[in-house]
């Protein structure tokens, strides 16, 4: 288990690495293509960003949704919105580096490995509580009902003739 300290430091350095790697590329391409076409590059790159992760957004939500239908573990096409929104978030940030990793990000084959890897890192235990769960016969339904009692009455029922 990593502690709390040791992840506040690697997050540190992430907030200080990336911004300066990204100042140094834009230094860097903007010295090579100038100005103009640095920019016109970060606008182009966040608008093709914005279809991307529209269209990728609506690809993982029907796999969600089958998933749902299929009654199917959704946890990875879970993942794979949350890593298609992280995407999305570093695709309209400017700069070259976040862009090469949200576009990365996109690719659903890269997004797969990603998962596996995370999933093989992480352990899921769970824990019921009360009567253990048992498999239920199919022909068995469960239900509650409530016995209504017909009330008294003192002429025809309506339902025969007189």
């Amino acid at each position: 288990m990593v502690c709390d300290e040791e992840v506040q430091m690697r997050l540190f350095l992430l907030f200080l690495i990336v911004p300066l790697i990204e100042i140094a590329l834009f230094i860097q391409v903007g010295g090579f293509i100038g100005l103009w076409w640095t920019l016109a590059i970060v606008i182009l790159t966040a608008a093709l960003g914005t279809f991307l992760v529209r269209s990728q957004g609506l690809a993982v939500l029907a796999q969600l949704r089958g998933s749902f239908e299929d009654l199917r573990d959704p946890t990875e096409p879970l993942a794979h919105g949350a890593m298609v929104l992280f995407s999305g978030a570093l695709l309209l940030t400017p700069g070259f580096f976040t862009d090469a990793i949200g576009f990365a990000l996109m690719v659903p084959g890269i997004r797969r490995k990603l998962y596996q890897f995370i999933r093989s890192k992480v352990t899921v235990e769970s824990v019921h509580y009360g009567q253990p769960q048992q498999p239920q016969d199919p022909s068995v339904i469960d239900a509650e009902y409530e016995e209504i009692k017909p009330k008294p009455q003192n002429g025809p029922s309506g339902w025969t003739r007189d």
